[in-house]
C-alpha cells in the first residue's frame, strides 16, 4: 500500500490538491493507495507528554498510525513550503509516530517526496531538510525529489489544472510506483 501525506494542516491548502491529484492517478496502477491529509490529525497531537511511551499517544493517534503508516509499504510526502523548510506539523507528526513501532513504522520502507511552493524553487530546501530527517529514521527516500512551483498558478477551486504539471506528475508516479 502507498500512503500519501499531504504535509499541512491549513485548510483549503494547494497542497492536498496536488495530493489528491496523486492518489487519484495512483488508483489507476494500483488500487491499495490512501491519503492522510494533517489536516485530520487529532487536535491534542502536541502535548507536554507525548514522548511518555505508548500510553501517550491518543487512541486517535494510534488508528491513524495503524490505517496510514503501519500499513503502507510507500509513502508520498506532499511537503510545502513554510518559512524555507516543511510546515511544523509535519514534522511533529513524524516525531508523534515514531514514540510507537518506531520500527515498523516509516523505517526500512520508500518514500516519494513532492515540494509545493508559491515561489520559483518548489520548496527544494524544504525537500531536502524532510530527506534527511526520512533518511535519520531510516526510510529511503526516493532519489527523484519532484519540486512544483508556482502552485498559485496551477491550481482552480481545489483542483489541479495546469496540464504540464499534470504530465510531469504522472510520469513520476509511474517512475515511483515501479520503485
Amino acid at each position: 500500500m502507498i500512503t500519501i501525506i499531504s504535509g499541512t494542516n491549513r485548510k483549503g491548502a494547494n497542497t492536498h490538491s496536488i495530493a489528491a491529484y496523486l492518489q487519484d492517478k495512483i488508483k489507476l496502477i494500483d488500487s491499495t493507495v490512501k491519503l492522510l491529509s494533517l489536516e485530520d490529525l487529532p487536535k491534542d497531537i502536541l502535548f507536554n507528554g507525548m514522548f511518555d511511551g505508548e500510553g501517550a499517544m491518543s487512541d486517535e493517534l494510534k488508528e491513524l498510525q495503524d490505517e496510514y503508516i503501519l500499513a503502507a509499504d510507500k509513502y508520498i510526502f506532499v511537503a510545502p513550503e513554510y518559512n524555507g523548510s516543511i510546515p511544523g506539523v509535519l514534522k511533529l507528526f513524524i516525531d508523534a509516530i515514531s514514540i510507537r513501532e518506531f520500527r515498523g513504522g516509516i523505517s526500512h520502507k520508500k518514500a516519494g517526496l513532492v515540494g509545493v511552493a508559491s515561489g520559483r524553487a518548489g520548496n527544494l530546501r524544504g525537500l531536502d531538510h524532510l530527506s534527511s530527517i526520512l533518511e535519520y529514521c531510516m526510510t529511503t527516500v526516493y532519489p527523484n525529489k519532484l519540486p512544483i512551483s508556482g502552485v498559485h498558478n496551477l491550481v482552480k477551486d481545489g483542483t489541479l489544472i495546469d496540464e504540464p504539471t499534470m504530465e510531469v506528475l504522472d510520469q513520476w508516479i509511474e517512475e515511483f510506483v515501479k520503485y
